[in-house]
């Protein structure tokens, strides 16, 4: 992950692009990425999102890697490791979400209490 956040943040030194880099741009940058992700599935049935192309597969492939550079890019604005706010997020949710309790259903944890 360290050696990601250097080749992000140089890609963006090189251009002069991190005047541009405030954490509202580089969220809308993320939002914008991730629905480009997300339009690849636009109109598919589950089965044919679970069975792609090689030709989806290679734009999902772009789409993820633009989500990850935004998602990093953000993370050092804050000097956040986002390998660390994952694992501790997941945390929380094993906390919300107890096996026990919610196993095969898709309730929010509001919805159980």
């Amino acid at each position: 992950m360290d050696t990601l956040k250097k080749q992000i943040a140089n890609f963006a030194k090189e251009r002069d692009w991190e005047k541009y880099h405030s954490p509202k741009n580089l969220a809308i940058g993320l939002a914008v990425e991730a629905s480009e992700l997300l339009e690849i599935f636009l109109w598919l049935t589950e089965d044919e999102s679970r069975n792609l192309p090689e030709s989806k597969l290679d734009n999902i492939k772009e789409e993820i890697g633009d989500v990850m550079i935004y998602l990093v890019n953000i993370a050092n604005q804050f000097g956040l490791d986002p390998i660390e706010c994952a694992k501790r997020k997941l945390e929380l949710n094993k906390e919300k979400y107890p096996p026990d309790l919610v196993r095969g259903s898709a309730k929010k944890y509001t919805e159980y209490k």
